[in-house]
């Protein structure tokens, strides 16, 4: 009986061999050292079955005799295989320690689980576009920012932070980020706040989804803007929020009555300073009617300021939010636009209401990091840099709309109405329905050009939907002759 064991841990060592011995290792580089193709070509021979369970593995001298390699890149591939649970070793030397068999790979469902059902109700988007190509909207001047400034800025960040902000910060941002927010939205934008109510977050999107894993529930109802900010839905899908869609006319959000009463909302999502995309601003009237009835039915709306610090005409439209102090509204702002998108800084204001109910859960769900950008971020706008910068950026802005205002004027043929458009880095243009906004912005990729369809925007288009929507943010002014003959003659081709 001993000598058929012997026999057999003879005839396994001699497996291990020939499967070790097939083809020759390699000569060791950087990445393929000596120990680490044993290592692999183990493991493989086991998970392959060549090496099944009980096998016994050479010594470690016969095998290095056999692979010419030194006795210690064995040892070493041993331990590893042995700290991974592939073999155990005991008096009698190394096995392979048992492991579950491999299945019939015909007989299996597909490896990986499906995805969760939400995910298929994700529409794709056009961010596919260059950030670069003409008319792409949403990307910012990045050409005038004032890089050398900033790094000035990150440098000094740097060099006076202590090595204890090297570790994890408040989860609510950095308290100079904060306080240096909130004074410079009661100034700008009429907030009313204080550092206590201002949460950091990465970016807008961030700032909505911290809303609805706050404060939505699966199976509420959210009630969004139709056409409008694709980012919105995405967050409220991930919530597995019932979501509704809201029609927008030149007065922005008109919610009707018989609405509030059919399907009332937990959650609210509105642009009202500058619609996104039409450029609607949503009117006093609409302001208060929307608070009275959110507070009557016990609903929160959240306020995205998008392209609010960007008026080209009279004074900044002042935030919903600012209109009353009990307001039921959660603002939301980034720096996206007004810095650079890839920032990746954003905030979310808190009603007084929340502020501290929710600072466990904030402490919770977040991790305070990108500690020496938010310290820098926060001297930026101290400094009065940040503001000098929006200044700037208000009158290059102001032009550029202009430029493609009379481009559009001079050389687009068809019917079309420009919509909104006294703010922010883009217009949007109505078409007749001849023009199919998406087939058009599909030609206009093709030839160069990034226009957004509107139709696209909504979750229900209709015939008022069909159109574009044009970025002029990273264009030059004398480009748009060019670019809108080039986008008229797009319209005007046959496909």
């Amino acid at each position: 009986m001993l000598k058929s064991t012997r026999q057999c841990l003879f005839r396994g060592a001699m497996n291990t061999s020939a499967a070790l011995l097939d083809s020759p290792l390699a000569a060791p580089d950087g990445r393929h050292t000596l120990q680490r193709q044993l290592l692999q070509r183990l493991k493989q021979s086991i998970l392959d079955g060549r090496l099944p369970p009980g096998s016994r593995l050479p010594a470690s001298r016969t095998l290095a005799e056999q692979l010419a390699i030194s006795r210690n890149t064995v040892l070493l591939a041993y331990a590893q295989l042995s700290a991974e649970g592939y073999v155990r070793a005991d008096r009698q030397g190394t096995r392979v320690a048992p492991l579950p068999s491999a299945p019939d790979t015909g007989a299996l469902p597909p490896p990986c689980a499906p995805a969760a059902q939400r995910v298929a109700r994700f529409a794709p988007s056009a961010r596919h576009a260059e950030p670069g190509m003409a008319l792409r909207p949403g990307t910012p001047a990045l050409s005038h920012f004032p890089l050398g400034a900033w790094r000035r800025t990150l440098d000094r960040a740097l060099r006076d932070m202590p090595n204890a902000t090297l570790g994890y910060g408040d989860p609510a941002g950095e308290p100079a980020l904060r306080q240096a927010i909130a004074q410079h939205l009661a100034v700008s934008r009429g907030v009313r706040c204080h550092a206590g109510q201002v949460v950091i977050t990465e970016g807008a999107q961030e700032a909505l989804a911290l809303c609805v894993r706050l404060l939505g529930n699966q199976g509420d109802t959210a009630w969004v803007e139709d056409p409008g900010y694709r980012g919105a839905k995405a967050a409220f899908q991930a919530g597995d929020l019932r979501i509704v869609p809201v029609r927008v006319d030149a007065q922005g959000l008109a919610a009707p009555a018989a609405l509030w009463r059919a399907r009332p909302p937990r959650l609210i999502y509105t642009t009202p300073s500058h619609q996104y995309p039409t450029g609607a601003v949503l009117s006093a009237a609409r302001r208060l009617e929307l608070l009275e009835h959110a507070r009557r039915a016990g609903a929160w709306i959240i306020e995205d300021d998008y392209d609010s610090e960007f008026r080209h005409h009279g004074e900044p439209i002042p935030a919903m939010q600012g209109l009353a102090d009990d307001a039921p509204v959660l603002y939301i702002g980034t720096f996206s636009k007004t810095m650079f998108p890839a920032l990746r800084i954003g905030f979310l204001v808190l009603p007084p209401a929340l502020a501290q109910s929710l600072r466990t859960a904030v402490d919770e769900l977040l991790r305070g990091g990108h500690r020496h950008e938010q310290l820098a971020l926060a001297a930026f706008i101290d400094s009065g840099q940040f503001a000098r910068h929006l200044g700037r950026m208000r009158r290059l802005y102001r032009d550029r709309q202009q430029a493609l205002r009379a481009a559009l004027a001079r050389h687009l043929r068809v019917q079309h109405e420009v919509l909104g458009g006294h703010g922010g880095l883009h217009l949007a243009v109505r078409l007749p329905p001849e023009c199919d906004d998406r087939a058009v912005a599909a030609a206009a990729r093709r030839a160069g050009l990034a226009p957004a369809a509107l139709s696209a925007f909504a979750l229900r288009p209709t015939e008022r939907d069909n159109g574009l929507v044009l970025g002029y943010g990273n264009t030059s002014a004398e480009l748009f002759e060019p670019l809108v003959r080039r986008l008229a003659q797009v319209m005007t081709t046959p496909p």
